[in-house]
């Protein structure tokens, strides 16, 4: 029987589908059948690039992926919240749901809907069922594609999964003609859904070349490591406590009484481990390794602070750390916080910058030392973290000013803390017309850098801690008219080298009874480009409590730290945090800063007294909020049981 367009309905979402996205694909006045739509290899490629579409918006949007700014990364005040522009309004969701104000009603970054996440895994079971029907298509063709569809749907899957733990799973897509209680699927349990995901992978694995190996106008598709990537992340995060023995859901169950939470197994830890030490070899093996390519800005600090910064920006095809990017739809977050600086000062004023987020002080203290360690642990760092004293080490030259006060936090640091974040009384490597310049950082009241205003104010972009982000700002980039000159380039790594050797290191280290070599090794090669003591050397010689680096709990936390550094405003934290059920400890906590709204040193750092309270609105309610909610409608249409504590769970 032939299949026509809206003839097919999505398990999870039964009810007047469409997606609006496929009007780029179907040619107007022609209403054609499935198979139609596959006979040409131009109409087969325009569906595989609308499917790809729906996952980059869903995966880079600073707007509709909420994992950006949904932990306590930013801090934003209600400009970032009202934040209006001439086509409307932008609401970001992730500020939203740190303020803890989801709802069931219109969940913010609601993929469970009609025209997101369910509709693009449709989309991608009608391209496996009928690309082989193709007649201008050669076979390894059809199977190259096939393979990158595969991995895709795993990893919508593996989004469903992050957000909100059971989902129903489409193995195939449901007729429209069934009765209503073959459309209404129940929620598969957590080890269906990972071995769902996991089996899409291994065979999209077994197809799809290295990066390196495929055309370079096609280097942005899914590939071996990338496919490698969401298998490893699968398994980790069943492995993690979230999904792994939480007694907090051992008794959430469909409405048959089956138990979609899994006892505790460790055995899934060491299939993390696996996976992840699978996926390097495939990356190694494709010529991939962290970004380390600069060697000529003047010190080594300056050669690996470009280097950190270049591995999430470099979006060229030799970028050898990413495993996949994609173009960043209107969401890209880059115009939030950008820096509105004083207009007069025209060589730098860029009217386009909106300047809402603001890395929170408890980023700034999360990084390192320049010995690898965290800030109240080295004992050699500074003697008053919050009190000024000059810089005298020459290897800071264009990043701390020489000889000068420079509060003590913002001093002898790690090069990932000067690579990511911008610090009153600190240097911004920037080029000004033709040549490199170091710009000194000045971010009190009424300076370049700090806000015009003399108070708080909803109204104008303000960095409400005193800090700007350089991370995801291309530093090899002029300040002036940066977003209109970059507005076409802004693209996102979904996946880089990085975390494949974060993945392995704590899976092996919950795996085993105490840390190896390996997981060692593993931490280690993060840090080398870091330019930062290996783990063993730093604790064992720098450290107050050296016997952390040798104890399973002791490298929990140094692991877990690491992630919070490396992979800072990357989106990681705000699901880490889930899975490792540590939320409630650190997102019901306020965020702080310094007082903006002075003119001169000591009024700014508080006295030298610590920072202050900047943000209140901070809620986090377990085990609730572990997960976001499914839509109060599409529970109805559907079905299935709601998440717990969100109303309706057993319905």
């Amino acid at each position: 029987m032939r299949k026509y367009i809206y003839s097919f309905l999505v398990a999870g979402s039964l009810l007047n589908i469409s997606c609006n996205d496929y009007l780029d694909v179907v040619p107007k006045n022609d209403i054609q059948t499935i198979e139609s739509n596959f006979e040409q290899r131009n109409d087969v490629e325009k569906w595989l690039k609308t499917c790809y579409i729906m996952y980059t918006d869903m995966a880079t949007s600073f707007v509709n992926q909420p994992g950006f700014l949904g932990a306590d990364e930013f801090v934003s005040g209600q400009h970032g919240r009202e934040y209006k522009r001439s086509d409307g309004s932008i609401y970001l969701s992730g500020l939203m749901i740190g303020d803890g104000l989801q709802m069931a009603s219109n969940p913010y970054g609601n993929i469970w809907k009609k025209d997101e996440a369910y509709c693009a895994i449709r989309y991608c079971n009608i391209f496996l069922d009928n690309v082989n029907s193709c007649g201008n298509m050669d076979d390894e063709e059809k199977q190259l594609w096939s393979g990158e569809i595969m991995a895709l749907k795993a990893a919508f899957y593996l989004e469903l999964l992050k957000r909100y733990g059971s989902f129903i799973l489409v193995p195939q897509n449901i007729d429209a003609a069934s009765e209503t209680a073959v459309m209404q699927q129940p929620r598969a349990s957590i080890d269906d859904c990972v071995n769902a995901i996991v089996e899409l992978c291994d065979k999209a694995i077994a197809i799809l070349p290295n990066q390196k190996a495929k055309e370079q106008v096609r280097y942005a598709y899914f590939n071996k490591e990338s496919a490698a990537t969401v298998k490893a992340y699968a398994l980790l995060y069943a492995a993690s406590p979230l999904f792994n023995g939480n007694n907090q859901l051992k008794e959430f169950t469909n409405k048959n009484g089956e138990r979609l939470f899994p006892d505790y197994d460790k055995e899934k830890w060491h299939k993390a481990a696996i996976a992840a030490d699978e996926a390097i070899q495939y990356a190694t093996e494709g010529g991939k390794h962290l970004y380390n390519e600069f060697t000529d800005k003047g010190t080594d600090m300056l050669n690996t602070i470009f280097n950190i910064q270049q591995s999430v920006l470099d979006d060229s095809y030799s970028n050898p750390e990413i495993l996949q990017q994609f173009q960043a739809q209107s969401g890209m977050g880059t115009p939030y916080w950008t820096p509105y600086t004083k207009n007069t000062v025209t060589s730098i004023y860029d009217p386009n910058s909106v300047g809402c987020l603001a890395p929170s002080m408890k980023m700034v203290e999360m990084f390192y030392t320049e010995h690898g360690l965290p800030i109240d642990e080295d004992k050699q760092w500074v003697s008053n973290k919050y009190e000024l004293s000059k810089e005298v080490d020459n290897k800071y030259l264009n990043v701390v000013p020489l000889n000068t006060d420079v509060l003590g936090l913002h001093r002898r640091r790690e090069p990932r803390f000067y690579a990511d974040i911008a610090a009153d009384r600190t240097y911004w490597y920037r080029p000004q017309s033709s040549t490199y310049k170091a710009t000194l950082m000045e971010c009190h009241q009424g300076e370049t850098f700090g806000t015009q205003s003399s108070t708080i104010n909803s109204t104008v972009p303000q960095s409400l801690s005193g800090y700007w982000m350089k991370k995801f700002t291309d530093s090899t980039q002029p300040f002036k008219q940066y977003i209109s000159s970059n507005s076409s380039r802004f693209k996102q790594v979904l996946f880089r080298m990085a975390e494949l050797y974060l993945m392995s290191a704590e899976a092996w280290n919950e795996y085993l009874d105490a840390p190896n070599e390996h997981v060692y090794d593993m931490l280690d090669v993060v840090r080398e480009r870091a330019n930062i003591p290996k783990v063993r050397d730093a604790w064992e010689n720098y450290a107050r409590n050296p016997q952390n680096v040798k104890t399973q709990a002791g490298m929990r936390n140094i692991i877990h730290q690491e992630w919070n550094i490396e992979f800072a405003f990357e989106g990681r934290r705000f699901y880490n945090l889930r899975r490792w059920m540590e939320a409630p400890q650190e997102l019901n906590q306020p965020l702080y800063g310094w007082n903006i709204t002075a003119s001169d040193s000591r009024k700014f750092y508080n006295n030298y007294e610590g920072p202050i309270v900047v943000w209140k609105k901070r809620k986090f309610t377990a085990p609730r909020d572990y997960f976001f909610p499914i839509q109060s409608e599409e529970v109805l249409i559907s079905g299935c049981v709601q998440n717990p504590g969100w109303g309706g769970a057993q319905q």
